[in-house]
């Protein structure tokens, strides 16, 4: 099965922990743009930023990048990519939409092609990404998701069976650290942004539960660790440091 998917970054400047964190500098060039590069980077496919502000269009258009407007207003970061995919290739042309958080900006190219590999099993209907919590710290620290996933014995997919807050499941084992960023079936990502706002995912806080809740399929691949997301000040400072070194 030969795929061909579109890569959408959504971006908004209403950040409430990181007020206009796409435009965060690092380095010298806004944090959006260093996502982008990752993107490009990744050769997987076309790659377009879907903008809800004309200013994050405007830095990824001055970098030589593909932009699309969406409405401000929307309610998720799926949403944003749903009407941004619809509006830049409406003869759907691409079958796969890989949605990349704007803020993870170290992620590696290799972990954005790793998230379409669990779709090479066409019963899957959404991919993402895990990597096994080695921080104690992370474990009770719900701005941390994670997976509830085993692994076969040599595997490095498996399916996704709950995500959640908190660590999950009991008992002795690893345990995973769910990465933001999804590949999804086209018709996948129509049905679910159709969907209504599910009881788990309002509970939560975690709008993946809604796809499961609806009985569609998620799969996750494993990687060796989790990028850096940034959510505050000192999350980017973090990206500044590591991408300095880097």
């Amino acid at each position: 099965m030969t795929l061909s998917p579109i890569i959408v970054i959504p971006a908004r400047m209403a950040s409430t922990r990181l007020p206009g964190k796409p435009l965060a500098d690092i380095g010298g060039t806004p944090m959006i743009v260093h996502v982008w590069r990752r993107a490009c980077e990744a050769g997987v496919g076309r790659v377009v930023v879907a903008a809800a502000e004309p200013e994050i269009a405007a830095v990824i258009d001055a970098a030589g990048g593909e932009s699309v407007l969406t409405r401000p207003d929307l309610a998720s970061g799926s949403d944003r990519i749903h009407e941004a995919v619809e509006t830049v290739d409406p003869e759907k042309s691409h079958d796969v939409v890989v949605n990349l958080q704007g803020d993870l900006p170290t992620i590696p190219p290799a972990q954005i092609r790793a998230v379409l590999d669990p779709l090479a099993d066409e019963s899957i209907d959404i991919a993402t990404l895990v990597a096994e919590i080695t921080d104690p710290a992370e474990r009770d620290d719900t701005s941390v998701n994670k997976v509830a996933v085993a692994f076969p014995p040599g595997a490095t997919v498996a399916p996704a069976l709950y995500f959640s807050r908190t660590a999950i499941p009991s008992g002795a084992g690893p345990l995973w650290h769910h990465i933001g960023i999804y590949a999804f079936r086209r018709a996948a990502l129509a049905r679910f942004v159709a969907l209504p706002p599910s009881g788990l995912e309002q509970r939560e806080k975690l709008e993946q539960l809604r796809a499961l809740e609806a009985g569609m399929r998620i799969a996750v691949a494993r990687v060796d660790a989790a990028p850096i997301g940034v959510d505050t000040p000192a999350d980017l400072e973090r990206a500044r440091r590591m991408l300095a070194d880097g």
